[in-house]
């Protein structure tokens, strides 16, 4: 066929790969919060969130209301959500956030990745003074003054908005994420993300060489099943 098309061919295979494990983290996401407030979404404004989520890559609206009604179900897994905190290589620090109906499962593996990588994992809360913790709305770019926009949200707890080519970001305190999210559905904004994001304090530097090492590490956890989000401080 030629290397035209196997180099086609292997990108495609990567997107349905990311495509499927994107697709099975909103799926576990969806199933957290409908545990936790219930299966309507009117009523559930987490559930709503991940919903948006899911739209905004692609995921079927099929597949959504497949996982809503296996949430709801006794089928349903009991998914416990935990935090490993530890270091890799030259001192980069990584925070792994894990969804997992098998915590021995996941600890088992996220302490091999560190180790076999030359890393460490560490206590929980040890690396939390290194991140701070946000939450982040993308919502879509429109007719609107920023400059008034932010001056409305710092009452609700944002602290930063920036706009890109695309969208409006949004940053706000962890704590905050219920009432940004009502003030933007009050205010009928086409919200198109939400979701929790670590941000490092500070930045370690690195080697090309050095930071493909780390990335290697990052891939490991990125990969397993049980992972549903990866922060690291490498800058």
């Amino acid at each position: 066929m030629g290397r035209a098309f196997e180099y086609r061919k292997a990108r495609k295979m990567k997107r349905w790969s990311f495509m499927a494990k994107t697709f099975t983290r909103i799926g576990k996401d969806i199933a957290v919060a409908v545990k936790a407030g219930g299966a309507d979404p009117t009523t559930n404004a987490r559930l709503r969130a991940i919903m948006q989520n899911a739209k905004a890559v692609n995921m079927p609206k099929d597949n959504v209301e497949r996982a809503i009604k296996k949430a709801s179900s006794k089928e349903q897994e009991d998914y416990k959500e935990i935090v490993y905190e530890g270091y890799a290589p030259y001192g980069v620090a990584v925070v792994v956030e894990c969804l997992t109906d098998n915590p021995q499962r996941t600890v088992a593996n996220v302490r091999s990745y560190f180790n076999r990588s030359g890393g460490n994992l560490g206590t929980s809360g040890s690396l939390d003074f290194l991140f701070d913790r946000k939450c982040v709305f993308k919502i879509a770019k429109a007719d609107l003054d920023i400059e008034e926009l932010e001056l409305e949200l710092i009452d609700y707890g944002a602290d930063e908005i920036f706009a890109d080519e695309e969208e409006i970001v949004i940053y706000g305190g962890f704590a905050d994420f219920g009432n940004i999210q009502k003030f933007l559905e009050e205010k009928g904004l086409e919200l198109k993300q939400a979701e929790f994001e670590r941000i490092p304090v500070d930045t370690k530097q690195l080697t090309e060489e050095q930071e493909a090492e780390v990335q290697k590490l990052i891939e490991k956890f990125e990969d397993d099943e049980d992972v549903q989000n990866v922060f690291h401080n490498m800058g």
